[in-house]
């Protein structure tokens, strides 16, 4: 048992899906078909080097301009914002979140990505921040559109958009979705469906915060970031847990 002095509390390994769901049919080839190991981390993992507000340049964390040229992105602007915390609810400071995203469309500015949507010749689709030190991180994008993949006849991504969370080293990095509030297709998606447990999929959807959005101009979206412990955000680069 965990007292309350605790530092840290034991994961709940039945948060994460399985590597192998029927319904995703990438994770046949994907899956691991031996059990997985634990590893102890070296100290060139969890050491350095770390990343400095010198490293970031003053649009990086504005998806809607940081790609322009001669204009800016075409689609519905929104905030998104929220804290990187641990599982006691305290914000981790210095904290490199990265995003990328599909534009407005629901295309990536990928060659591989063949959708019949257009690209937007003034958006990169990605973006990156430190936290402050509340653990407090936000940036400025448009909103991105549903896309259709090739998993079954007619499987469509709900919108969202991937977030990338560093710790003190290049190698303690975790990976995740964030959904948005009110959209149908977060229930047919079968990426989605993996998880088991309905609680997580709530966390990975941003509620709209009408509080944070900007008059006229963008709506808001909060998505708080939990990296350990028995409810920490699901992330898809450590279905063992974390």
């Amino acid at each position: 048992m965990n007292g309350p002095r605790d530092e840290f509390y034991q994961r709940d390994r039945t948060w994460h899906p399985p590597a192998f769901s029927r319904d995703y049919k990438t994770s046949v080839a994907r899956s691991p078909s031996l059990p997985l190991l634990s590893l102890e981390q070296s100290m060139s993992e969890i050491t350095g080097p770390t990343f400095g507000h010198s490293d970031l340049g003053p649009l990086d964390n504005d998806l809607i301009r940081n790609y322009a040229h001669g204009g800016e992105a075409i689609g519905e602007r929104i905030i998104v914002h929220g804290r990187v915390v641990d599982e006691n609810g305290r914000g981790v400071p210095n904290t490199l979140v990265e995003v990328w995203q599909a534009n407005a469309g629901g295309r990536y500015r990928h060659r591989k990505d063949t959708y019949l949507a257009p690209i937007d010749p003034n958006f990169g689709g990605c973006g990156r921040m430190l936290t402050d030190g509340n653990g407090y991180y936000f940036f400025r994008t448009v909103k991105p559109g549903a896309y259709p993949w090739r998993n079954w006849i007619n499987n469509w991504r709900p919108a969202h958009i991937h977030v990338s969370v560093f710790g003190s080293g290049f190698a303690q990095r975790l990976i995740t979705q964030m959904y948005f509030e009110g959209d149908p297709l977060i229930a047919q998606c079968p990426i989605v469906n993996t998880i088991p447990d309905p609680r997580a999929i709530e966390q990975l959807i941003a509620p709209l915060d009408m509080n944070a959005a900007v008059p006229l101009d963008s709506l808001a979206y909060k998505f708080d970031i939990v990296l350990r412990g028995r409810r920490s955000t699901l992330f898809e680069n450590r279905l063992e847990g974390n």
